[in-house]
């Protein structure tokens, strides 16, 4: 008898004792659970406010969510619980179609986009344009959203001519003009010679006005004049130039007596004078970077080599990769080479 009661005692002992070891295993796992409520939250913030899951990873979703039924609410974080709800009553993953008005025909959005792109309407302008096309069915609002959908600004921006919208508009007739510098050894020391050039932008042939080391505007105005050759006819050019002080003077009215108008860029903007300032870089480059030049005549004679061989055979990559004389040679025949300023300057012809 002694011996149930003790099998009894030890029995309920035993039972006691898993009863606690359950609750202390279930105190540690709520709080592991929490610690990764809290890391997941934190990792969650750092991803993409949208995540995409394949079909696979919703069943495993819905398998593991299900389970802890209602309480599914506390941990998911990568759909709402609408979401998950929609997936657990929508085996077949069927996209529900969207409410609102249908979109418009894709023919209709293009020329919504066209009329705004060729044109600084607004959004009122172009229904009325539409209405005399027959084409009735656009609200105000919609055209907003197209234009909006398709990177496109108010009217008011849009009329605002952007700087390359100008050059493209003037192209044909296009000239800019600029110095470049270079450190000449003389007899006298080191002097720095300033070179001012011209370059047509349809043509990209570059013109050497004058150099010397003494650039006054009184200097620039003369040599200005020299190149009248260069700005003939009736048609008006424009001419872009920095705000450089050596052209104060009477620069700017020279050139109006020859029909062609001064534009001059924004202050310390060389981008907006894209074309002189490439050539500066092209001439310096490919020439006078690989010289120490020694006296006047020296430096005219390189950068009078160079320049025509620029408007003659070197192949321009913004011009078909052509040179700009577009002569070529003989498609058969012995390859020849013609060097120059000691073998920097090379141009392969067939004889």
């Amino acid at each position: 008898m002694a011996s149930e009661d003790t099998y009894t005692i030890d029995k309920g002992l035993f039972h006691e004792f898993f009863i606690l070891l359950g609750k202390m295993v279930h105190a540690d796992l709520v709080k592991q659970l929490e610690y990764l409520r809290v890391e997941n939250q934190i990792l969650r913030k750092k991803l993409p406010r949208q995540i995409s899951v394949t079909a696979a990873e919703k069943r495993r979703l819905i398998k593991f969510g299900t389970a802890l039924g209602p309480d599914v609410r506390r941990v998911m974080s990568i759909v709402s619980y609408t979401t998950f709800w929609r997936w657990q009553n929508n085996p077949g993953w069927k996209k529900y179609p969207k409410r609102g008005r249908k979109r418009t025909n894709q023919e209709i959005r293009d020329l919504v986009v066209r009329l705004a792109q060729e044109n600084s309407w607004g959004y009122t302008r172009i229904l009325g344009e539409l209405k005399k096309l027959h084409i009735r069915s656009l609200s105000r609002n919609t055209v907003k959203n197209i234009l909006k959908e398709n990177g496109l600004d108010i009217a008011p921006k849009r009329s605002e001519e952007s700087w390359d919208s100008f050059i493209k508009r003037h192209f044909e007739t296009l000239w800019a003009c600029d110095f470049f510098t270079k450190t000449v050894w003389t007899v006298m020391g080191p002097k720095i010679f300033h070179v001012l050039f011209f370059i047509n932008v349809k043509t990209r042939k570059v013109h050497i006005a004058g150099m010397t080391v003494h650039p006054t505007s009184e200097w620039v105005d003369k040599t200005a004049k020299s190149v009248s050759f260069l700005f003939e006819g009736s048609r008006e050019k424009l001419l872009v130039r920095d705000r450089d002080t050596k052209f104060q003077g009477k620069f700017d009215e020279i050139f109006k007596e020859w029909n062609t108008q001064v534009k001059k860029i924004t202050y310390r903007s060389p981008n907006m004078n894209p074309y002189a300032e490439g050539w500066v870089g092209t001439m310096k480059r490919e020439c006078l970077d690989h010289f120490f030049v020694f006296g006047e005549s020296h430096f005219k004679y390189l950068v009078q080599e160079f320049v025509k061989y620029y408007n003659t055979d070197r192949p321009h990559s913004s011009m078909n990769n052509e040179p700009l004389n577009r002569v070529f040679s003989k498609p058969t025949g012995d390859i020849q080479c013609d060097s120059k300023l000691g073998g920097l300057i090379r141009h392969y012809y067939r004889a």
